[in-house]
């Protein structure tokens, strides 16, 4: 896809991958809606992005919220579901709320978000023969289970699911579906989640260049999954 004057939707664009994304897909011509609940922190990003990036505050987590980010769209060709948090603890001491609020952004609001992209570009598929491309920032969480982590590691094995399942489903539709799994990434996640994250992390930028590399691939080139780590992750 070539990404000059095509219109992306990021979530979780405030800060880390998501404000990465927005970054580089600015500076390859698109035009960026960019969700996240800190409105303050997007205001912010416009200020050093400028017009094309077009702030949005929503709590994925929120069907009206969502939707009504999605309304005003006629145009969609990316969509990157990025919100996601994690909160790490034994299992026996793992909190119904923190269970329920990493499944909700996790895993809901992807749901959410893509179910209100979809119709947007089934439609641009009759008008143009593509309908654009979603990706799934999941995590190396989906590809194994680690200790303390089994709520993280629930949502993020089922997102490789839902990954999978949708981009079957859609791949007649001419829509991508991608699912990319980073490793330890050097963003606020860690000392958010209750982790100290490992000393010598992947950066934000490198994973954003990965991500525009996939979305350039030709319309019939579909790289269904992504893993990435660092290659000496303690150093």
């Amino acid at each position: 896809m070539n990404l000059s004057q095509k219109v992306a939707v990021v979530t979780g664009a405030s800060s880390g991958l998501g404000s990465a994304f927005a970054r580089q897909l600015i500076q390859h011509g698109s035009t960026v809606y960019g969700l996240a609940r800190r409105f303050d922190r997007l205001q912010s990003l416009q200020s050093e992005l400028g017009p094309e990036f077009h702030p949005i505050e929503c709590d994925v987590t929120n069907e009206s919220a969502v939707n009504d980010a999605f309304s005003g769209l006629d145009q969609l060709d990316i969509l990157i579901n990025n919100a996601g948090l994690g909160r790490f603890s034994p299992v026996e001491s793992q909190t119904k709320m923190d269970w329920d609020l990493q499944i909700d952004t996790n895993l809901t609001g992807v749901y959410l978000c893509t179910r209100a992209a979809v119709p947007i570009m089934k439609a641009q598929n009759q008008r143009t023969g593509f309908g654009g491309h979603i990706l799934h920032i999941a995590s190396v969480a989906g590809l194994v289970g680690n200790a303390h982590l089994s709520a993280y590691n629930a949502t993020k094995f089922g997102l490789r699911g839902f990954s999978e399942a949708t981009m079957k489903e859609l791949r007649g539709d001419g829509i991508k579906v991608s699912c990319i799994c980073p490793g330890s990434v050097e963003t606020e996640f860690a000392s958010v989640a209750g982790s100290q994250g490992a000393p010598n992390p992947m950066q934000p930028e490198d994973i954003a260049s990965t991500v525009i590399h996939v979305l350039q691939a030709p319309n019939n080139y579909l790289i269904s999954e992504v893993v990435m780590r660092p290659l000496r992750p303690r150093g």
